[in-house]
């Protein structure tokens, strides 16, 4: 059940060009269906060049990049920000990840957190010691992950990326695709799947995956707003959105 609040709070994204957006209303929705008042707001961010190259993502996840659509995103009366990408979060390393939330915080005056670590957080609320990664990007991006991952605390049991380098070509796939991404990432070691990428869309699918492989996933959008309502230290159970929600 959702913990009652006086007003309604809400939680802006700061969401990297345009390619799966629109899983926040309907995440907001879903969560309203199970009870949430948790508003779920975006603002897109400029990305520049849209690649998945450490290069390019060092660019896309810059503190002038995220400074410059904060007051934007504080202008829907939220209470907590998230860098909505996980990419151009951990391709920073746990300690550069580290900084950017801080100077993201700073610069808004409100807590807050990225996707990257969105999964570390996730990871550990589901007691998950062993994971196995689905990645859309390239392989040496994903290796990047699984680094942040190890530095965390977690296993990587297994890490297969797709050779993917754009977020919109991420962004047209359906949930064929999606399940394919997550059967191919699996392992048969690991207590959790994870599909890192906040341009696929997954937020409608989740149960569905899970049934399929039989063990939790976790999906970027679907982490991303979870952490949202951890930095309110709001709880939602919402069984539509996965085990993480359970």
């Amino acid at each position: 059940m959702a913990q009652a609040a006086s007003q309604s709070q809400a939680v802006g994204f700061l969401y990297p060009g345009y390619s799966a957006e629109d899983d926040y209303p309907r995440l907001e929705r879903i969560l309203a269906d199970a009870g949430s008042d948790v508003r779920l707001p975006l603002v897109h961010t400029d990305i520049g060049e849209d690649a998945h190259r450490a290069d390019a993502l060092l660019e896309m996840g810059s503190t002038k990049r995220l400074a410059a659509k904060v007051d934007e995103v504080k202008e829907q009366d939220v209470q907590a920000v998230v860098w909505a990408c996980t990419s151009a979060s951990f391709v920073f390393g746990w300690h550069g990840a580290h900084e950017q939330v801080r100077e993201l915080s700073a610069t808004a005056g409100l807590p807050a957190s990225s996707t990257s670590f969105a999964f570390a957080h996730a990871v550990q609320a589901l007691g998950a010691e062993r994971v196995a990664i689905g990645a859309t990007y390239p392989e040496d991006v994903g290796e990047l992950f699984t680094a942040f991952l190890k530095a965390a605390g977690a296993e990587v049991v297994s890490m297969r990326g797709s050779g993917i380098i754009t977020a919109a070509e991420v962004g047209t796939w359906g949930k064929e695709e999606v399940l394919a991404l997550a059967r191919g990432g699996d392992h048969p070691e690991a207590q959790a799947v994870l599909l890192p990428d906040t341009a696929l869309h997954t937020a409608a699918w989740i149960p569905d995956i899970e049934e399929a492989l039989g063990k939790p996933v976790l999906t970027a959008n679907q982490v991303t707003a979870w952490e949202g309502l951890r930095l309110l230290e709001r709880q939602v159970r919402c069984p539509a959105l996965g085990r993480l929600f359970s």
